[in-house]
């Protein structure tokens, strides 16, 4: 079910599968989420959970045993219970089932949290460890913007503004997916990242090392633009399909594994762990200035 949100400045809409959010809308009805395509890429804006991207051959292993788990973790393809709903608000909460236990033996609630405010939407993810033992995880956004704010827009026209100028390196993915040893210098001192057909040739930018806590989706064409604020977040991620009218901007807790990592999900680079009893919480907020 599509719930949906709004204030006198924006409106929102999110999916009760995978607490998805769906829409993103102006007083003028201008859209800034990429509305999928099956032929391209048919999500919107998915959120990962407990893994982010690949692990090693699907699998990991736990106190000697192991575990299969999908790309991106089993969150974004489950159905969330609707706890909390106002005027311009939502809160959606996902408990484990027998099936997640499977592939990941910890007791979790996971909340997500959707807060309209002037022209932002506030995204906020707490995990939190119902268990007796420490459990590892991982998190982070997955949204898709489109680059289609009118009519005859190219790629081209759009870019992405650091809030401060950055020397980044994007790492490479092997043909597993799984991080490589390999970077590309991807900004030298620089703010701004123009988008362009090929930027994505070698799949998403993997950015390990940054000092920005905001980055903004501008275009040559407009006024308006968008920025996606991840203070705290230590990776981020910007992909698209190659020739694709959307960026996903994309915080996250944790990253994909390293292609020579053993396995062990209690040493991989970039985990997470929460204490039994513990919490924790952390928001990235869309802003919309037109």
């Amino acid at each position: 079910m599509i719930r949906r949100i709004n204030n006198k400045q924006i409106a929102a809409a999110v999916n009760d599968f995978g607490a998805e959010l769906m829409s993103i809308r102006d007083l003028e009805g201008t859209e800034y989420i990429w509305q999928g395509n099956p032929d391209v890429w048919p999500s919107r804006a998915p959120i990962l959970f407990p893994v982010v991207g690949n692990l090693k051959d699907a699998r990991y292993t736990y106190e000697g045993k192991e575990y299969e788990l999908g790309r991106h973790g089993f969150a974004r393809k489950m159905d969330f219970e609707l706890v909390e709903e106002d005027g311009d608000r939502l809160v959606f909460r996902l408990l484990p089932t027998d099936d997640t236990r499977k592939s990941y033996p910890f007791e979790f609630e996971f909340l997500v949290k959707y807060q309209l405010e002037g022209t932002s939407l506030g995204v906020t993810f707490e995990v939190t460890n119902n268990g007796d033992v420490v459990m590892p995880f991982t998190l982070g956004g997955h949204p898709g913007f489109s680059l289609e704010w009118g009519d005859d827009d190219q790629i081209e026209d759009y870019y992405l503004e650091f809030e401060q100028e950055e020397t980044l390196d994007s790492m490479f993915l092997n043909d597993e997916r799984l991080l490589g040893d390999e970077s590309e210098r991807v900004l030298e001192g620089e703010k701004v990242l123009r988008l362009r057909k090929d930027l994505f040739d070698h799949d998403a930018l993997i950015l390990l090392d940054f000092k920005s806590d905001k980055v903004t989706l501008k275009s040559d064409r407009y006024d308006r633009s968008l920025t996606v604020e991840f203070p705290g977040f230590p990776f981020l991620g910007i992909w698209a399909k190659p020739a694709a009218p959307y960026v996903c901007i994309e915080p996250w807790y944790g990253h994909v594994d390293p292609a020579g990592h053993d396995g062990d999900i209690m040493k991989k680079p970039g985990m997470m762990f929460l204490e039994p009893n513990q919490s924790f919480s952390c928001t990235h907020t869309i802003v919309i200035s037109s």
